[in-house]
């Protein structure tokens, strides 16, 4: 059962459509498409909101901690409300994978992500359900770093956005703690 998923992104307008805010737009997606909204949390040092899909309650948060510091909010997060590493799932941009890809992935290393790595120091594990949304890598001399924190053009954005729209039905799956069968459908997609 996944009670917490994280958006991984850097706060603020200027990041707002970048590559490296994937998890943010996603998270953004699901809000627009299910009522309801974000409220700015101190304590959890980010944007915190509560769903109800049928029977089951999540929360889905955007740490305000810049992305090298993600661990901070997701680990307040879970333990104010007691959530376990297993019910948690953070999606976090891919470079190795091609624009609009997309896969579940239970556990692994942090693969260089930043966000992942602090995510995996603060909470003591790397044993939680990523989403991984592919980006692709820069084809011309900019360096990744410059790339991540690129916007996407206008054909890309739509094209993550169309992605995002079919990962959202498989929500009430991976909520109600079926990650199998959401892995199933969406890498059989």
């Amino acid at each position: 059962m996944i009670r917490l998923i994280v958006g991984l992104g850097n706060p603020g307008q200027k990041y707002s459509k970048t590559r490296h805010n994937a998890g943010f737009l996603l998270l953004d997606q699901l809000i627009s498409s299910g009522g309801g909204g974000f409220s700015v949390q101190s304590r959890f040092l980010g944007e915190l909101a509560e769903i109800s899909k049928g029977m089951h309650r999540f929360y889905l948060l955007k740490p305000s901690t810049f992305m090298n510091r993600s661990g901070q909010s997701v680990s307040a997060v879970m333990k104010y409300y007691k959530i376990r590493p297993e019910e948690v799932m953070v999606v976090h941009d891919e470079l190795d994978f091609d624009l609009g890809v997309l896969k579940l992935k239970v556990g692994g290393g942090h693969g260089g992500h930043n966000g992942l790595r602090d995510i995996i120091a603060a909470i003591g594990t790397k044993d939680f359900l990523r989403l991984r949304v592919g980006i692709g890598r820069p084809r011309s001399a900019m360096s990744v770093a410059d790339y991540v924190l690129s916007d996407f053009s206008k054909l890309e954005f739509e094209l993550i956005a169309s992605k995002f729209s079919s990962f959202l039905p498989l929500i009430p799956s991976l909520v109600a703690g079926d990650v199998d069968s959401a892995m199933h459908e969406l890498h059989s997609q």
